[in-house]
């Protein structure tokens, strides 16, 4: 039983390692696709107003993406991290062993499903 847990989980290491890799990629490319201002208005057709609304709202959904990536990337440190210290698939609330299949289908999951669903209706009430 140990010795197939250890396989899986050696795995669910080889799936975070490369999604790691996937999401530094996209970070790396995300912010190597931002054009210096002075790039981007030569030769407008719109009116200044409209292209600074349009710049506006790029940056601001750049922005969202790629805290959204740096959130992924975060949890996905923390669980080989947790490799690292040996306590990987132990929830970090109660210490209490991960569900295998909530695992593998979130292998950066840091909560068993009862912490988990208690944090959402916790900050639900708020």
């Amino acid at each position: 039983m140990k010795k197939k847990m250890n396989v899986g989980f050696n795995l669910l290491r080889s799936r975070l390692e490369s999604e790691r890799k996937r999401l530094t990629d996209e970070l790396e490319q995300l912010k190597s696709s931002v054009r210096p201002a002075e790039e981007r208005r030569e030769g407008s057709p719109f009116g200044k107003r409209e292209e600074e609304a349009t710049e506006s709202f790029e940056l601001e959904r750049r922005l969202t993406l790629e805290k959204r990536i740096i959130d992924q990337l975060a949890e996905v440190e923390h669980a080989l991290q947790k490799f690292e210290d040996g306590t990987y698939g132990l929830c970090d609330s109660c210490g209490q062993p991960i569900d295998p299949a909530r695992l593998e289908a979130l292998p950066q999951a840091s909560l068993c499903l009862s912490c988990k669903t208690r944090q959402a209706k916790d900050a639900k009430s708020k």
